[in-house]
């Protein structure tokens, strides 16, 4: 029995370089760091490439402006065989926004003889970190829903996931249709080959627009971390500092008398 599965993901900033807010408060600027989509969707995505992989459609979907087409196609290129596009201004869209515009496509593809069986999504936001879209979304389509895995495979209508718990592993069996959470580290996310690039490039991308206004974040603002101290010792200066070096390379067992 093939499975169905939408997976959501999100343009943002690439925090794996300086973090730099908008003079707002209220997102990060990506201009200095540039844009990818998070561990935890990179990872979200793989997992539904292996789900479909005997069989069924793999959906990718995104709500933001035109430049996250990027991570559209970078999806279909390693794995994904559809994509929906909802075309808006992802800073304008709170949680509660963005789970019931999925809903809603989940609702229309349905409709359409698309159903998605199962539905993905990263842990949470890499920029703003809500941990909220997959639970609301749960809520919205009336479907059960597990937070923070790492595997997900399918079998006879049940969706199994495994998870790291506060007492150790993990496992949940829950009926489809239903709602997961991926966490990064379970799986191997694959780097998009040429010839994925080039198939992704064919795909005809659907694109809708919301279908309310949104409510908005209710951000207050975003606050980055005060800067790790460093505790610098110096050692001496010119030869005078020779013993205190050799010291310190004894102890780290680089030297030995």
């Amino acid at each position: 029995m093939s499975t169905n599965v939408l997976v959501c993901v999100k343009r943002v900033p690439d925090s794996t370089s300086e973090v730099v807010l908008t003079d707002d408060g209220q997102s990060v600027d990506g201009r200095y760091a540039g844009f990818t989509m998070s561990a935890h969707e990179e990872c979200a995505v793989e997992l539904a490439a292996q789900v479909t992989a005997d069989g069924g459609e793999a959906t990718v979907l995104t709500l933001g402006d035109a430049d996250a087409v990027e991570q559209l196609r970078t999806s279909l290129a390693v794995g994904c065989t559809a994509a929906t596009h909802l075309l808006a201004d992802p800073q304008r869209f709170g949680p509660a926004d963005v789970a019931r515009e999925i809903a809603g496509v989940v609702r229309d593809h349905e409709a359409a003889g698309r159903p998605h069986d199962l539905i993905l999504l990263g842990n949470d936001a890499a920029d703003s970190g809500d941990f909220q879209v997959g639970i609301r979304l749960a809520y919205e389509l009336g479907r059960p829903v597990v937070n923070g895995v790492t595997h997900v495979s399918v079998a006879d209508g049940i969706v199994t996931a495994r998870g790291a718990g506060p007492e150790g592993h993990e496992t949940y069996r829950v009926p489809l249709p239903a709602v997961v959470t991926v966490l990064e580290g379970g799986v191997e996310p694959r780097y998009p080959s040429v010839q994925g690039r080039m198939k992704a490039k064919k795909v005809q991308i659907e694109q809708r627009t919301p279908a309310t206004d949104p409510v908005g974040p209710n951000r207050v603002r975003l606050l980055l971390p005060p800067p790790a101290p460093s505790d610098v010792q110096i050692l001496g200066k010119g030869a005078d500092a020779a013993p205190a070096v050799v010291d310190v390379l004894e102890r780290l067992g680089v030297l030995s008398r």
